[in-house]
């Protein structure tokens, strides 16, 4: 059995020099909305009151950073924390110690879908903000978390070992 793709030192590189190269993007893009995107608005009614702030050149600008920077985000970060978390953990658990940070993909994804309609007028779900925002930070907490302690177990074995 061999360690799934994304364990591989250069994906993980690759995906963390990725993620905060994607993340940076973040910043340049602030300034054309005008304020706090609304992937960092917890709850609908919130995302409600932001969006109403918003004139339509700053709902466009939001519109095409969450479609193209903040589709790639996730993908970035999620696939960095599941080779962390793959390479870590026991080869035999390997697979399911990534489940987490794939879980994160997929709920963010499902928050940027939300957000993309209400920005675009075709809806209004960013209720469901109330639901998925939450979700996605406490899952990318366990998933960071789960990466972290299984590195730190890892280290403390290559150290024992090495004594």
């Amino acid at each position: 059995m061999t360690r799934p793709y994304l364990a591989k030192t250069p994906m993980i590189i690759l995906s963390g020099l990725a993620m905060v190269a994607i993340g940076f993007c973040f910043s340049l893009v602030a300034p054309a909305v005008d304020g706090k995107l609304l992937d960092m608005i917890w709850t609908g009614p919130a995302a409600e009151s932001r969006l109403a702030e918003m004139d339509g050149s700053a709902r466009t600008a939001h519109f095409w950073a969450t479609l193209i920077i903040d589709t790639a985000y996730p993908l970035a970060y999620g696939a960095f924390l599941a080779g962390l978390a793959a390479r870590f953990a026991p080869m035999r658990f390997s697979r399911l110690a990534m489940v987490p940070a794939f879980l994160i993909v997929i709920l963010d994804l499902a928050e940027n879908t939300v957000q993309m309609i209400a920005l675009q007028g075709a809806g209004n779900y960013l209720w469901l903000k109330t639901y998925l925002t939450p979700a996605k930070f406490g899952m990318f907490g366990f998933a960071a978390l789960l990466a972290g302690v299984r590195g730190l177990f890892a280290l403390a074995r290559f150290a024992l070992r090495n004594r």
